[in-house]
């Protein structure tokens, strides 16, 4: 017997009073795909109450950012910056389908990319002031600073380490995350590494500054290394994550080999941009965007 065509959305507050209203433009086009396709719309809120009655709820479920808790459900998330967006059966960016795809340069539109590059570089970087500062290595931090996560290489602050013992020459500013806490365990282990380097300096934030005139960006994760792309800053990654393609893997090739390759590497940003933004994820500014909406729930099993 196959399911009733029902669509649940489970969604936190704020953004499901947006959807259920019809004001939130990526999951009102997913809401007008499904109801095209004869299904009812329902919505809840994310808390574990309704995380636990979604496994017996009818139908197929999708949920924001958050783990999907059965076989008919998916999550979406943004691809770091509007109007992208991915649809995945996985919360984890390093499990993304993006993340398991192969990039081939040769398979983007030279000038079409550069456009395209070009376009979103000005549109979301276009008012950021000039970097006060150059040559510096940029260490965008997360949160968790003294835990290594299962899918990171190491803990962050062995991250700031291997960066400090790897990299001879050039100066190491360390950006923590505005939006995180940080135990005052955390903070006294950058205190000491600041004490024993003089070349590193932590900060609070600060990426419109320190991102345009670094030589390379290090992080576990964050998207910060995704944005610099943009300005096509090498990267050397120490965590998994679904934008590694034209990175250098400190969790493959070791810290040591990561940092020496990264100044010098000069990949094809503007192809990646076009193929991880515009044709791996969905622009829901496009015309087309409700067909790839369906195209992608189709791929999932989902009957639309």
């Amino acid at each position: 017997m196959s399911e009733p065509r029902i669509l649940s959305f489970y969604l936190e507050p704020g953004l499901k009073e947006s959807a259920e209203a019809g004001e939130h433009n990526f999951l009102g086009k997913i809401a007008g795909v499904a109801r095209a396709a004869g299904f009812e719309t329902r919505y809840f809120g994310n808390g574990a109450d309704e995380r636990a009655r979604s496994l017996t709820r009818p139908g197929y479920a999708l949920f924001h950012m958050e783990a999907p808790t059965h076989a008919r459900a998916v999550t979406v998330r943004r691809a770091y910056t509007y109007p992208f967006w991915s649809i995945e059966r996985t919360e984890k960016r390093w499990e993304f389908d993006v993340a398991k795809a192969a990039f081939d340069p040769g398979e983007a539109p030279a000038k079409e990319a550069a456009r395209f590059a070009g376009f979103w570089r000005q549109r979301l970087c276009g008012d950021w002031a000039q970097a006060p500062e150059s040559g510096h290595v940029y260490i965008a931090l997360q949160g968790r600073l003294l835990e290594r996560r299962s899918f990171q290489s190491c803990a962050p602050v062995e991250m700031v380490e291997a960066v400090l013992r790897n990299e001879a020459e050039r100066p190491v500013v360390a950006g923590l995350h505005p939006k995180e806490s940080y135990s005052e365990a955390e903070l006294e282990a950058l205190e000491k590494l600041e004490e024993k380097h003089p070349r590193l300096r932590v900060r609070m934030g600060g990426m419109e500054q320190l991102l345009p005139g670094c030589d390379y960006v290090v992080t576990q994760n964050s998207g910060v290394g995704f944005m610099g792309y943009f300005h096509r800053k090498p990267l050397v990654l120490f965590g998994q994550i679904d934008f590694h393609h034209i990175a250098a893997k400190a969790g493959e090739i070791g810290a040591k080999e990561a940092i020496r390759l990264a100044p010098g590497m000069a990949p094809d940003f503007d192809g990646y941009l076009w193929w991880f933004l515009q044709k791996m994820a969905i622009n829901a500014g496009r015309s087309e965007a409700e067909e790839k909406i369906a195209d992608r729930l189709r791929a999932l099993g989902w009957p639309v």
